[in-house]
């Protein structure tokens, strides 16, 4: 069978949980829920045996719990994940120059003209599966089909550990029984809008004249006729850029006090600067997050004269930015530090003439200290004023790590 084309969309299975599974096999078979155990702690990842009880990830672990008492809680450890996506991506590349990252746990991967080398997209997808097995001994689950979305909806059919192929012509027929939530663009709001219309599946959606939806939604109506009718030529696209990262943490108890608050600041300016180094990016727009115990969230931000990736520097400008918001009276549960505006290592950048003669102490020294991290463990060289109890995994709540790319 000829294909136009052949993209895959490989997802990771209950990546987090998968890889506490493999690095303790005493876990294997049993309930496991990542995340935070604090009372506002929240399920980031939760293996197969877990979700049999209803549990799955942005759950609170509270409810988490009442479904499944037996569940066994671990805390977070964002550098083992990332050391798994690095081994997975490299299998990835092994098929195709043509990757495009969605998270640390997915991606799109153009199989179009391989066919010669690798066999029918069908045989190249069976061994993207074996392959990331082979090199991680964990399981991922794969979507094939001629259109990106289609793809990226069948990869979530037979999880895990499976292959849906949605063979070239038959891209309606598979769309058409689905619930219209399937479809990207479609949140609960405009589910509901639909819903009230009697439209419940694609196929429904797909009756609808496209003037109709735009009457409807607007620009999005077109999207959301064109995706009805399995149109979406977006190519796969392996120069997506991030454009901030950042790092939150969720508390089991409210924070109160600048001091206190700058230890999380300090703890989270740290573990974004490292991300930086292992990523070979720096940016110029430092931005604070922070929520209290009434759910009012903040943010501050500020725009740097150049780019950087230094701890210090960034937690400085974050407890600059602090200063800003009124504290008195006020519990917080989350404070995040995020870096925005990035640039690559390679990208020149505007120079000071300082920098021209000599390059960026704080630059050079952090790019030192984190990879130290990324050998010895994270807390190896971690700042003492942080506090042990603001390291990672330990804040009782729930550690968000955030890749953004709009």
């Amino acid at each position: 069978m000829h294909w136009p084309r052949a993209i895959a969309h490989v997802d990771m299975d209950a990546f987090f949980a998968s890889v506490e599974v493999r690095d303790d096999p005493t876990l294997r078979g049993k309930p496991v829920l990542v995340g935070g155990a604090g009372k506002r702690g929240v399920v980031a990842a939760a293996s197969y045996e877990a979700r049999a009880f209803g549990c799955h990830s942005a759950q609170p672990m509270a409810i988490a719990l009442r479904k499944c008492p037996q569940a066994i809680v671990l805390p977070s450890r964002f550098d083992a994940y990332v050391e798994a996506s690095a081994a997975v991506f490299g299998v990835f590349e092994r098929f195709s120059p043509l990757v495009e990252a969605l998270s640390i746990d997915e991606a799109f991967i153009d199989l179009s003209g391989t066919e010669r080398l690798l066999g029918p997209p069908r045989a190249a997808a069976a061994a993207i599966v074996r392959g990331v097995y082979d090199e991680t001994q964990l399981t991922c689950s794969v979507g094939l089909s001629t259109a990106k979305f289609i793809a990226k909806v069948a990869s979530a059919m037979n999880k895990p550990n499976g292959l849906t192929e949605v063979l070239p012509g038959d891209e309606l027929a598979f769309l058409r029984p689905l619930p219209i939530a399937k479809l990207w663009g479609v949140g609960p709001k405009a589910e509901a809008r639909l819903s009230e219309r009697g439209i419940k599946t694609v196929g429904d959606l797909s009756a609808v004249p496209e003037a109709t939806l735009r009457q409807w939604f607007g620009e999005h109506g077109t999207h959301l006729y064109r995706l009805s009718h399995a149109v979406d030529p977006r190519e796969v696209t392996p120069g997506w850029e991030r454009k901030s990262l950042s790092h939150e943490d969720t508390f089991a108890e409210d924070v109160f006090g600048a001091e206190a608050i700058k230890r999380k600041l300090l703890s989270e300016a740290t573990r974004v600067a490292d991300r930086l180094v292992q990523k070979g990016l720096r940016g110029r727009l430092v931005r604070l997050k922070i929520r209290d115990g009434d759910f009012k969230t903040e943010t501050r931000q500020r725009v740097l004269p150049s780019a950087t990736r230094d701890a210090k520097l960034i937690y400085a400008v974050v407890c600059e930015l602090l200063d800003k918001v009124s504290l008195d009276g006020r519990g917080f549960r989350l404070t995040g530090v995020g870096v925005g505006q990035l640039e690559r290592d390679d990208e020149p950048g505007q120079l000071s003439l300082l920098s021209e003669v000599m390059p960026d102490t704080g630059d050079v020294l952090q790019t030192v200290m984190s990879k130290v991290r990324a050998r010895f463990g994270h807390e190896a060289l971690y700042p003492a004023d942080a506090g042990r109890d603001a390291r990672a995994g330990s804040a009782g709540g729930y550690t968000k790590t955030v890749d953004r790319d709009d």
